[in-house]
């Protein structure tokens, strides 16, 4: 499927991962989440080529995952803050991490620990039903495609 922008199919998956599916994107915002707000925060956080980080900056910002203040007027410099939508993707980024911590950390464990600053507790994401609140597997959903809507 050469040429098709993911942002063009009926799935709410698809349209997201044309945001952020791509892996400099998600470590950016691994970093954001862990403080960095400054482009040479982030550049030195990351093997990445500056131009590749100006564009995975740009389109969080484009999608208002981020936003870009201004923090210093003369030489003008900017920071890059969380929006609320790019705080909703913190469960999406835990989740990520507990995966890779399960099946990826091996002999010499996660590399990272995230703790509660209040009770040093763990963050976990789960799925949860939003009427009775009980965790969901898969096999506890089930998917129904809406009707594609035509747009003129």
């Amino acid at each position: 499927m050469r040429g098709v922008q993911l942002s063009d199919l009926h799935c709410s998956v698809a349209r997201t991962l044309d945001i952020v599916g791509e892996r400099w994107t998600l470590l950016v915002l691994r970093d954001a989440f862990n403080g960095k707000r400054r482009f040479e925060e982030f550049a030195n956080s990351l093997p990445i080529a500056r131009n590749v980080l100006t564009s995975r900056l740009q389109t969080l910002v484009e999608h208002d995952i981020l936003e870009r203040v201004r923090y210093q007027e003369r030489p003008e410099r900017f920071e890059y803050r969380m929006t609320s939508a790019g705080r909703e993707l913190y469960p999406v980024m835990i989740g990520l991490l507990q995966w890779g911590d399960r099946h990826l950390a091996g002999a010499d464990g996660p590399p990272l620990e995230v703790s509660h600053r209040d009770c040093g507790g763990h963050p976990e994401s789960q799925v949860v039903c939003s009427d009775c609140g009980e965790e969901l597997q898969p096999r506890d959903s089930r998917a129904k495609y809406r009707a594609q809507v035509a747009v003129d």
